[in-house]
């Protein structure tokens, strides 16, 4: 690119981004994302001895950006979360070593995925299989894999709870169709 034509790109992203920092849309994303992340990190604060703080990546994992499909869209990657936790705690079960099982969990929650046709939501079902399976300091303990497995889907409820609350609110004032959205 000529100089000249990078100064334009960047200008015109500049403007592109101003637009989209001043839309409703992105201020309720911004607004359920940080809601979330409050209550989630309350059960975290409240409940130190359990890892409750997978919660908070399961919860800005589900929330989707506009309000379209929202629904459908968080209850499709609430069930990719479920199948990603599934198989993590099944293929930690699995007496192979950790990387094959791991592997393992990689190509059976893609290929479950793909048979249930969730597309883009497979992606948080590969993270959610990744906070079940994989243990640093802990000792490898199914429980650990169980209690994260309760993490995920603790995020994935508040998820549909702040999409639902926010699209009844919508609903109620007359707001369905935001600009910039």
């Amino acid at each position: 690119m000529r100089r000249m034509d990078v100064g334009n790109w960047i200008r015109e992203k500049g403007v592109r981004f101003a637009a989209q920092c001043r839309s409703r849309a992105l201020g309720l994303y911004i607004l359920k994302c940080l809601l979330g992340t409050l209550v989630c990190y309350g059960f975290y604060a409240a409940l130190p001895g359990h890892q409750l703080y997978w919660s908070i990546v399961s919860v800005l994992l589900v929330l989707a950006p506009g309000h379209h499909d929202s629904v459908q869209l968080a209850l499709a990657r609430i069930w990719a979360n479920a199948i990603g936790a599934a198989v993590g705690l099944a293929f930690f079960l699995v007496p192979v070593p950790a990387v094959v099982a791991l592997c393992g969990g990689v190509v059976a929650t893609i290929g479950i995925c793909h048979f249930f046709a969730l597309g883009g939501p497979t992606r948080t079902a590969l993270a959610a299989l990744v906070i079940v399976f994989i243990q640093q300091s802990e000792a490898q303990d199914w429980t650990v894999a169980l209690e994260r497995v309760g993490s995920v889907l603790l995020g994935c409820l508040v998820a549909l709870a702040l999409t639902l609350l926010f699209r009844a609110a919508e609903t109620r004032l007359g707001r369905r169709n935001l600009p910039g959205a």
